[in-house]
């Protein structure tokens, strides 16, 4: 049996930026990590392979849409 290497990983980050991601793997291959920072009140995205096929980054994108509130935590 194949094993499915293929993931997401919902990760927070408090350090250099405050906020939560997913990052998007393909063959056990990091490609793409979708950010919401709350501190920043940005969305970014980072991709970590050269070429990325259109489906797939909207792929991503409905992934981190799903995963990941839109609103952004505010801080008193």
């Amino acid at each position: 049996m194949k094993e499915n290497k293929d993931r997401i990983v919902i990760a927070s980050d408090v350090n250099e930026r405050d906020g939560i991601g997913v990052e998007i793997y393909r063959n056990d291959e990091l490609i793409a990590e979708i950010f919401r920072d709350d501190t920043d009140k940005t969305r970014t995205i980072r991709v970590f392979k050269e070429n990325i096929s259109l489906e797939l980054m909207e792929e991503c994108i409905e992934i981190f849409k799903k995963e990941i509130p839109w609103d952004y935590i505010k801080y008193d």
